[in-house]
């Protein structure tokens, strides 16, 4: 079996789902995980699939024909080696720069992100829009935690919003 991850964007309409695990089970395949979401209009995903080696081919010509979804089929990758998985959680007045800032210092300290949910809302009772951050975050072996909260913690102050990181007990 070949896992492949597939892309996914287009306008948003019922049915979409339908139009690409279809193909997928045609062919053989399994559907292993996904991220889809409606945004804005659009229609957009990630999603990991299992299929026969010989079918990877003819899957990808089956959901290149699916109108009005752009599908982009590669093989899956081999994730890095991690010490633990951590829960960032983020809340503060919205301002430009933060998911840049954030990703900047976890970079800088060869933290990954592997998922990442963001939600801009409104305030109750203080008329402003709060921005929310949770994410999945993996920690290298090497890295040094209280070097990396440190950081985050500073960077929070800067920003002016809450911020808590925590070991994540999820199974990824």
């Amino acid at each position: 079996m070949t896992s492949l991850v597939l892309t996914l964007i287009g306008d948003d309409r019922p049915g979409l789902v339908s139009a690409v695990s279809t193909p997928v089970e045609q062919v053989g395949g399994s559907w292993q995980r996904s991220e889809l979401t409606r945004l804005a209009g659009k229609f957009a995903g990630v999603v990991l699939v299992e299929v026969p080696d010989d079918a990877v081919t003819e899957l990808a010509r089956r959901l290149a024909a699916v109108e009005e979804l752009h599908v982009q089929v590669e093989q899956a990758g081999t994730p890095p080696a991690t010490a633990a998985t951590w829960r960032l959680d983020l809340l503060g007045a919205d301002r430009p720069g933060i998911v840049a800032e954030i990703s900047r210092a976890l970079a800088e300290h060869g933290v990954g992100i592997d998922e990442l949910a963001t939600e801009v809302r409104e305030a109750p009772m203080a008329g402003s829009p709060l921005f929310e951050v949770a994410a999945r975050l993996s920690m290298p072996a090497d890295a040094d935690v209280d070097v990396v909260r440190e950081a985050l913690e500073r960077l929070a102050d800067e920003l002016m919003v809450d911020l808590t990181l925590g070991e994540d007990a999820i199974e990824g």
